[in-house]
């Protein structure tokens, strides 16, 4: 869990409202983790490949969130 609390507060530094505005609502408990997944699906397809130190951590964060959200369905 902590680290995808790291990857949402840079998600958060970036000032890319697509994902900064869902990321920090998850950070303060507000989340709602299909609305970010979207968010962080959009933001890989539209900048997934752009060299940016955010292009590994959109699939990291699709994957713990994707763990998290199947745990929580259990």
């Amino acid at each position: 869990m902590n680290e995808l609390k790291e990857i949402m507060e840079k998600f958060v530094s970036s000032g890319w409202d697509l994902i900064a505005t869902p990321s920090q609502a998850w950070l303060d408990g507000k989340e709602n983790t299909d609305e970010l997944i979207s968010a962080i699906k959009e933001a890989d397809a539209e900048c997934g490949n752009c060299g940016c130190e955010l292009d590994p951590l959109y699939k990291k964060a699709l994957e713990l969130l994707t763990n998290e959200k199947e745990k929580e369905d259990e």
